[in-house]
C-alpha cells in the first residue's frame, strides 16, 4: 500500500473509534496483530479486554490525531485520548472528571491491515490526576 493509504487507514480507524464502531475498528486489525510495549508484547485479544476496561470507564472518549508521519509500510503518530472518569478504571472508582493522557504509536501495515504496533502512553499523568501513585507498583 501506498504511504497515503496507510495514512488514510490511520484516519479511519480513528474515526471508527470516535463513532465507537468497535467491531468495524477491531476488523482492521490483523489476526496476528502485536502490540509491544516496553514491558511486554499483546496480542490483539488482551488489547481488546484494555480497551474494553479503558472505554467503560471513559465511554464518552474521544481520540484526537495530533501529528502523522508515514514512510514505506509504517505510520508513525501521536495522539491524545480524552474522556469523562464515569467508571471504576484500575481500582480508581469514578471521579467525573475530564481526563487526557499521550499516545505515541509507530503501526506497521500489511495487506491494508494493522500488524504490528509499537506504543508508549503517558498513564503517569492520568494514574496521578486519579489519585493513583503510579510508582506504588515498582
Amino acid at each position: 500500500m501506498s504511504t497515503k493509504k496507510n495514512k488514510a487507514l490511520l484516519f479511519r480507524i480513528f474515526n471508527l473509534l470516535n463513532s465507537k464502531q468497535l467491531d468495524a475498528y477491531y476488523g482492521l486489525f490483523d489476526a496476528a496483530y502485536v502490540a509491544h510495549t516496553p514491558n511486554l508484547d499483546i496480542s490483539l485479544e488482551i488489547t481488546k479486554q484494555i480497551d474494553s476496561g479503558l472505554f467503560s470507564a471513559f465511554p464518552d472518549y474521544h481520540f484526537t490525531i495530533d501529528d502523522v508521519v508515514a514512510e514505506g509500510n509504517k505510520v508513525a503518530f501521536r495522539s491524545t485520548f480524552s474522556g469523562t472518569h464515569t467508571g471504576t478504571w484500575s481500582g480508581v472508582p469514578p471521579t467525573g472528571k475530564i481526563k487526557s493522557f499521550t499516545m505515541f504509536y509507530i503501526s506497521r501495515i500489511s495487506k491494508g491491515k494493522i500488524i504490528e504496533d509499537w506504543f508508549l502512553t503517558d498513564l503517569t499523568q492520568l494514574m496521578q490526576e486519579l489519585g493513583v501513585n503510579p510508582f506504588q507498583y515498582f
